[in-house]
């Protein structure tokens, strides 16, 4: 009998049946889809642009008061560190007030934490004082990604929901793209050197908070306003609505609890291979490759084209060729880049090798937001998603310290200079992870096309459990869950 993992990798018929073309599903959207769609990339975007803002800023903030801090790579590491530590704790936050609040106010409120942080993170004058920022930033940070997908996607139509998820993710790239741009104009023209990086991101999340503010709420969470308050006008009595999510949530982490560990190791090693491949870059190809600051961030900037590139076209392949074997496919791309990436010394070369292994990473990852989304169960979309993302960030919060640490402790000679190895510590660390994250991606589940946005919202009676479907939206087709499907391969 063929193993359950193989039978599962291409997407059932039954799931594709009846759904229109990419295109003509574009074109059936309303403007308040679009902006749905829109707000969640541009905050993504934002809280993107601040994170690779710290990882551009390292060689300058190495220099000595009053232009930096005056402290090696490794040790300015620590800043990208206890950010990602901290990401776990703003999920649980945020997740938790979106799925029993909303989606809209509390994205808006995170936003307007993350301006607030950005700010203060450019004022600044010691490094103690900085690690404090990063530090409660990260809280902020971790909160807006499963707020933002969770937002974009219920609000998109099935058949366009792969090409959408590769599309937000890449707001990510988007946003350390507008970073190394601000980086290679303003900063190198402005006196105030770093600070301007987060004064400028400071003001995009700022208009991201009042875009999201004069939008509507999800479209989920208004149906169920409503059906509470004509049952309450036919004489209907209601326990408390946190009362009830309590509950909900009880016998969601019951019944999901192998569902967790999963998606947790695989975002472990999903946050490993971008981290890996992303924070310490510009550093990298600077102290190693001994390219020029300006230099170093046109690599960037192409690196993150390639990044766009690979997202959208993933996310827009999986909706036929199945999640898994999209993200598969895609980290075959990035062993196959790994000796490109690493090898070259002059910038053609180095560039050409960002531009195709961030193509690799961000296509697999441009599958993440829905693959999520799916597998999640239906009414925690915001928090099942985005702890898992960020518990994953958590354990993989060491990546640019470890390739730091590495490389100064494994030198190599260029050009008659001693310098850190980092290309041979970031070669082997991304082949490593690769392999792994093949394995985990082989032998999970998947629940291709899930029609999350037909499911009750988190405060409703029966939430928990995932056929807890609106009676006058149950589809024709079901699908299974995404525990029934890792209780079937256990």
């Amino acid at each position: 009998m063929t193993p359950y993992f193989l039978r599962n990798f291409l997407p059932k018929k039954d799931t594709t049946d009846g759904q229109l073309p990419l295109l003509t599903a574009l074109g059936k959207l309303t403007w308040i889809q679009w902006s749905m769609v829109f707000s969640g990339w541009l905050a993504w975007t934002c809280d993107a642009m601040d994170f690779f803002s710290v990882s551009l800023a390292i060689p300058i903030l190495a220099k000595p008061a009053p232009i930096g801090f005056g402290r090696t790579t490794a040790t300015l590491t620590n800043a990208i560190t206890l950010t990602l530590l901290f990401r776990s704790v703003g999920a649980v936050i945020f997740g938790i007030l979106s799925d029993r609040y909303g989606r809209k106010w509390p994205l808006v409120v995170n936003l307007l934490f993350c301006c607030a942080l950005q700010i203060g993170a450019s004022f600044c004058n010691t490094y103690r004082q900085f690690l404090a920022a990063r530090a409660l930033f990260g809280i902020a940070m971790g909160g807006i990604w499963g707020l933002s997908v969770a937002t974009a996607l219920e609000n998109a139509p099935v058949e366009t929901r792969g090409f959408f998820s590769g599309l937000l993710q890449e707001g990510y790239a988007v946003g350390y793209l507008l970073a190394a741009v601000v980086n290679l104009t303003a900063v190198a023209h402005s006196r105030h050197s770093w600070r301007v990086l987060f004064w400028i991101a400071a003001s995009l999340t700022f208009f991201a908070a009042c875009l999201r503010a004069v939008l509507p709420e999800s479209a989920l969470f208004l149906r169920a306003k409503a059906a509470r308050e004509a049952q309450r006008a036919n004489g209907v009595v209601f326990e408390s609505k946190t009362k009830i999510f309590l509950r909900e949530t009880k016998t969601m982490l019951k019944n999901h609890w192998k569902l967790c560990i999963y998606a947790v190791l695989l975002m472990t090693g999903f946050n490993f291979l971008s981290h890996g491949s992303q924070d310490l870059y510009p550093t990298y190809v600077q102290n190693d490759k001994l390219l020029a600051s300006q230099l170093a961030t046109k690599a960037t900037i192409i690196g993150n084209c390639g990044a766009v590139a690979g997202g959208a076209l993933a996310g827009w392949a999986s909706q036929y060729l199945g999640r898994r074997l999209t993200m598969i496919i895609f980290c075959c791309i990035v062993a196959v880049f790994i000796p490109l990436w690493i090898l070259p010394s002059a910038f053609p070369g180095l560039a050409a090798g960002a531009f195709f292994i961030q193509i690799g990473v961000q296509g697999a990852w441009g599958v993440i937001p829905i693959f999520l989304n799916e597998l999640s169960p239906p009414a925690f979309r915001a928090t099942f998603p985005g702890v898992a993302y960020q518990i994953g960030n958590m354990v993989s919060s060491a990546s640019a310290r470890i390739e730091a640490v590495g490389g100064e402790n494994l030198r190599t000679t260029v050009k008659g200079m001693d310098v850190p190895d980092y290309a041979k510590v970031q070669g082997i660390l991304i082949g490593v992870v690769v392999a792994f994250i093949i394995i985990v991606v082989l032998f999970g589940p998947e629940n291709h096309s899930s029609h999350f946005e037909k499911h009750r919202v988190a405060f409703e009676e029966g939430a928990g459990q995932d056929d807890a479907v609106v009676e006058d939206m149950e589809r024709t087709t079901s699908h299974p869950s995404s525990e029934s499907q890792l209780d079937e391969k256990v």
